[in-house]
């Protein structure tokens, strides 16, 4: 194996000139360098589906698949390839604005398995788009109305703790109500794309600092977004409940 001597570190801005820029046939721009341990057909079938509804409103970015990524000095770097000592440095994403272009570099060789490596990537999508777009009023409409029932549970840190801050003083906080429904809207997008390329279990979303949102309230959500961004061609999404016994 190779040691860590041996691998030299590039800047981040020069492995965007030079590696060769794909766009999915959903206009999604993408790279691929380096040992990522992805086929060039792995890495399409994730790409790919982000509906077209979806990917209209990812412009100006492009996503680039590397071994590792890793912040120093204010400085991003791109490792070729894998060693312990660029792992323990390495950081899952980093943006990098070029120009007029935002570079999003998502370390491969941090995730665990295709699972976590294409919710990394969903959840980098569900952000943008909100930055974009913003989030619809008929899903800020049925998030608030689960809130306002007290229904279980959260889809991510960031969504339960603003909520709990939307919700603790019996009357909205205006700013918190807002954050709740951007993070609640990029998380839905996050697992509805999950759930168009990869079959999963909702428990393996489960994180011990917040108890996940209930699945009737989840499905409801993601049946929501669904009929907003209708999956692309090849791609089908459907909620499967586990029976009980």
């Amino acid at each position: 194996m190779a040691g860590t001597a041996q691998i030299e570190l590039l800047p981040a801005q020069k492995v965007a000139q030079e590696v060769k820029v794909l766009q999915a046939p959903n206009s999604v721009c993408y790279a691929q360098y380096g040992d990522t341990h992805l086929t060039a057909q792995e890495l399409e079938r994730i790409v790919q589906a982000v509906p077209n509804s979806i990917a209209a409103a990812l412009h100006r970015r492009a996503y680039y698949f590397v071994p590792l990524t890793i912040s120093e000095n204010d400085e991003t770097l791109v490792a070729p390839e894998f060693t312990i000592d660029f792992s323990d440095r390495a950081i899952c994403h980093r943006n990098v604005e070029f120009g007029n272009s935002e570079c999003i570099f998502i370390s491969t060789r941090l995730m665990q398995d295709r699972f976590a490596l294409a919710f990394e990537f969903f959840i980098n999508v569900g952000h943008h788009f909100v930055e974009s777009i913003g989030v619809p009023q008929s899903f800020s409409d049925l998030v608030w109305s689960q809130a306002e029932a007290d229904v279980r549970g959260e889809t991510s840190q960031d969504a339960f703790e603003s909520r709990r801050k939307a919700t603790e003083r019996g009357r909205a906080d205006e700013k918190a109500k807002t954050t709740f429904f951007d993070a609640s809207f990029s998380d839905a997008i996050a697992i509805y794309l999950l759930s168009l390329s990869i079959d999963f279990d909702y428990a393996d979303l489960r994180e011990r600092e917040y108890p996940l949102l209930t699945a009737p309230a989840l499905a409801e959500r993601l049946r929501h977004i669904a009929s907003l961004f209708p999956p692309n061609a090849g791609y089908e999404f459907e909620i499967k409940y586990r029976r009980r016994g």
